[in-house]
C-alpha cells in the first residue's frame, strides 16, 4: 500500500515540443500552454564608399534617399536622387524656439549658413508612401550622421536592405556621381560666411605668392617700387 500511495501522490512534468507543458499528478494529466518566442531579425547596415555605393544602385538596383535639409539638396544632390528630410525648418512661434531660432541664426547659421530644424515626425511615414520595406535604399547625407540615423529608423518599421556612405558625401570626390546644384556634392555643407572668409583667404594667398615670387625674380623692380612707397 505504501508503495501504491507513493505512485499515486508522485509528480511527473514533460515538456513537448509543441509549446505545452504536461503535468502527471496523483493519475491525472494536466496540460499548460507555454508562450511563444518570437525569433526576431534584425538586418544590418551596409557602410559603403562612393565606388561601393555606385555598384549598389547600377548592379542591385537601390534607390537613392537623401535625408539631408532642403537648404544642402538645393545648393547640390546627386541626380534622380528622392529627397526625404531627416530634419526639417524649425518655424515654430513658442517664446522658447524664438530664443533658440535667434541665437543659432547669429552663430551657425550666420558663420555656418546652417538652418534651424528639427526632427521630421513624419519621415518614416513619407519614406514609407513611397517605398515599400522590400525596397533596397542608399542612404545619403553630408557628413555622415543623419544617414545612420535614419537607417535605424527604418530598420525599426522593417525596412531591411539599407545602405549609407561612410563619411556623407562630403567625402565624394567631384565626377563620382552626376550631381544636380549650383556647387560639388562635397561642398554642399558649405555657407554662410565660412565661405567667404575662405574666398578672401584664397585671394591673399594669391597675392603674398605674387608678390614673392615678383621680389625673388625682379628683385631690382621690386627696390624701386618700394622706394616710390610714401614714407612715414
Amino acid at each position: 500500500m505504501a508503495g501504491i500511495a507513493c505512485c499515486c501522490f508522485s509528480t511527473l512534468s514533460s515538456r513537448s515540443n509543441l509549446g505545452t507543458s504536461w503535468t502527471y499528478r496523483g493519475g491525472i494529466v494536466t496540460g499548460r500552454r507555454l508562450p511563444r518566442r518570437t525569433l526576431v531579425i534584425k538586418a544590418e547596415v551596409n557602410y559603403v564608399n562612393a565606388e561601393e555605393a555606385k555598384k549598389l544602385i547600377a548592379v542591385e538596383g537601390y534607390a537613392i534617399l537623401d535625408v539631408r535639409d532642403r537648404t544642402q539638396f538645393e545648393r547640390a544632390h546627386i541626380k534622380d536622387c528622392y529627397h526625404i528630410p531627416l530634419f526639417i525648418e524649425n518655424q515654430d512661434n513658442d517664446f522658447g524656439t524664438i530664443i533658440k531660432r535667434t541665437l543659432h541664426n547669429n552663430f551657425s547659421g550666420l558663420f555656418y549658413g546652417l538652418p534651424f530644424t528639427k526632427p521630421n515626425p513624419d519621415f518614416v511615414q513619407s519614406v514609407k508612401s513611397q517605398f515599400s520595406p522590400e525596397s533596397k535604399l542608399l542612404l545619403v547625407c553630408q557628413e555622415g550622421l543623419r544617414a545612420p540615423a535614419a537607417a535605424d529608423k527604418l530598420e525599426k518599421a522593417g525596412y531591411g536592405s539599407i545602405a549609407c556612405i561612410t563619411s556623407g558625401l562630403q567625402s565624394v570626390t567631384p565626377g563620382t556621381f552626376n550631381s544636380v546644384g549650383s556647387t560639388e556634392l562635397q561642398n554642399a555643407g558649405k555657407a554662410g560666411l565660412v565661405t567667404v572668409q575662405g574666398k578672401i583667404s584664397a585671394v591673399l594667398g594669391t597675392v603674398l605668392i605674387c608678390a614673392f615670387l615678383f621680389i625673388t625674380f625682379f628683385p631690382d623692380q621690386a627696390e624701386k617700387i618700394l622706394q616710390m612707397a610714401p614714407s612715414s
